[in-house]
């Protein structure tokens, strides 16, 4: 099904072809004077040399019949305000409603993508700045599933490199058994300063943690064991974070530096082969073009080191290559904060050039800002460390209990605690998700948590409150019920439900979710407007079940559009 506004388009396009003597853009948006607004006039008078506002007369004399289109009447100097009629509104909510897609079309072109995000490291625990990585990279990945693409979500974990010989000689200091238990009770941390500490301080263990990494990269068994021991412990505190967080970060998308490892020695070969590799110091490099630096000098990245090791870019490359020409992915999505912008310039560029990133695959660099705190800061604990996310989700948790037993006295625990979760988790991304991603935002518990304004749980709120109109109406609304619109209340209404698939649309390509929760909270508005003035449960006959189907409408779309930022409609608030 068309979405409204480009329905008016394709009715305006052959009247301004008429009158122009060729294809020409009607030009239409939104309006707060009328339903739509079409501005072609303007740019059309100066090809014409016309008055737009006589373009536009003329424009709509030759328009043809429309059951869409109850007026259209010249404003300003040539604007066309729409308005469309209530009758067309009907029934355009009507097949919205009988459609379970709510009338979003899945992809016409479904593609295999890849979207890489979270990225935790083995032996750290997830904090403060995993989070937007998670939620966006979360967000990217439901909505582009649920257009229809195969979606492959890519955990690329750091698993792999010198820090594991450090690592792996603190866990026999201390003993398996011990070693096993402090990390199974989630202190990775303190388990990596401790190794930090004493590879800092003690050369003797220094040197031996530089023998393990030779021994690790050379697959001494006992060191592989080991290893595979503090990844394995590693991934458990993750997934018991992601499952808190309702991430869709199952254990086969963990794909770390490590498999990319064997990988690395062909990649250097064909990068040679294809005449890209430079020597540099003594470590070999690859010059992507046109790529400068503020010296004006060209930008290397370093494919291996001087001392043989190899560098973040050729994982980077190695995992483009398996992506494109083994995976088949034809759009990549690198959810990284923006601060890494240029080093992804660098290797998509040089992923073009040795031929692994052609037409039609193409990367993107989905890059945000940071949290902050109250003291515009990054966020960060009282002793001034990163807050570790496991903690963070917690409060959250917490805070939304306390407000969720203010105001659900009667309510059993177990229930209390679910819309408790659903509403501190829902606080955490939406916060996340409303802002530009590509800016900072500001982290304060009271707004995220507050029940009106453009927050999680206002929508939830709303979702809830659609809920209880069907409790206290005793019965589920009529799935073929006649929707009439007659109020300007619910005309307003219809306009913002029958917009959801444009939004779907261009969220979809630019992956900027503030354009879907913006366009929540306009709807989760517009029904507040329509259910106080337009009396629900209380109407007659036929004008009862179509209220009711637009309360049902509203409630699913509300529901899809925060199940595509990961974020749950509890039945209760």
């Amino acid at each position: 099904m068309p979405d409204l506004e480009s329905s008016v388009a394709d009715l305006f396009a052959p009247a301004f072809a008429a009158v122009a003597g060729g294809p020409v853009d009607p030009v239409v948006r939104r309006s707060q004077h009328a339903d739509f607004q079409v501005d072609g006039a303007l740019p059309l008078a100066r090809t014409l040399s016309r008055p737009p506002r006589d373009i536009a007369r003329d424009v709509i004399a030759r328009l043809g019949p429309s059951e869409l289109i109850a007026s259209a009447t010249v404003s300003g100097p040539g604007f066309i305000n729409v308005t469309i009629a209530d009758a067309a509104l009907g029934r355009l909510l009507a097949a919205a409603r009988s459609d379970e897609r709510l009338g979003v079309a899945p992809a016409g072109n479904p593609e295999t993508v890849i979207v890489d995000y979270s990225g935790p490291n083995v032996a750290k625990e997830l904090h403060v700045g995993h989070l937007r990585s998670t939620v966006i990279g979360d967000a990217c990945a439901r909505l582009l599933s649920w257009l229809g693409h195969d979606v492959i979500r890519a955990n690329h974990i750091g698993d792999w490199g010198t820090p594991f010989g450090m690592l792996i000689e603190h866990l026999l200091d201390l003993g398996e058994d011990a070693a096993a238990h402090e990390l199974s009770v989630g202190d990775l941390d303190s388990f990596y300063q401790g190794a930090r500490a004493k590879f800092d301080a003690d050369p003797a263990f220094a040197e031996r943690a530089r023998q393990r990494v030779v021994a690790l990269q050379s697959g001494d068994a006992t060191t592989l064991r080991l290893w595979r021991l503090l990844v394995a412990e590693s991934e458990a505190h993750f997934r018991a974070v992601y499952d808190t967080l309702g991430t869709q970060l199952a254990d086969a998308d963990f794909v770390g530096e490590s498999f990319y490892d064997p990988l690395l020695g062909p990649l250097v070969s064909e990068l040679d082969e294809a005449g890209l590799l430079r020597d540099s110091d003594g470590a070999k490099v690859v010059f992507p073009a046109g790529i400068l630096g503020r010296d004006g000098e060209p930008l290397p990245i370093i494919i291996r080191k001087r001392d043989g090791g190899f560098g973040y870019g050729a994982t980077d490359l190695a995992a483009i290559r398996h992506r494109t020409q083994e995976l088949k992915a034809t759009r990549l999505l690198y959810v990284v904060g923006s601060p890494q912008q240029r080093h992804f310039e660098l290797v998509f560029q040089a992923a073009r050039e040795a031929g692994w990133l052609t037409a039609p695959a193409r990367a993107q660099h989905i890059g945000f800002g940071q949290v902050l705190g109250a003291d515009g800061r990054k966020l960060a604990s009282r002793a001034g460390g990163a807050v570790k996310l496991a903690e963070l989700l917690s409060e959250a948790v917490d805070r939304a209990a306390t407000i969720v037993a203010e105001k659900n006295p009667s309510l059993g625990t177990a229930q209390r605690a679910a819309i408790a979760h659903a509403v501190g988790i829902g606080a955490i991304k939406y916060a996340d998700l409303s802002s530009d991603r590509g800016r900072d935002y500001l982290f304060a518990w009271d707004r995220m948590l507050a029940t009106t304004g453009d927050t999680a749980a206002y929508l939830q709120y709303t979702y809830a409150r659609i809920r209880s109109i069907f409790r206290r109406g005793g019965a589920a609304p009529s799935a073929d019920a006649a929707i009439t619109v007659v109020d300007p209340a619910e005309h307003a209404l219809a306009l913002e439900l029958l917009a959801f698939p444009a939004v779907i649309d261009e969220v979809a390509e630019t992956l900027r979710f503030h354009t879907l929760t913006g366009y929540l909270q306009g709807l989760a508005g517009a029904f507040t407007a329509f259910y106080d003035r337009c009396p629900v449960l209380r109407a007659d006959g036929g004008t009862r079940a179509s209220r009711l189907a637009l309360c049902d409408l509203t409630a699913r779309v509300l529901a899809q559009g925060l199940d595509l930022l990961g974020i749950s409609t509890p039945e209760r608030m």
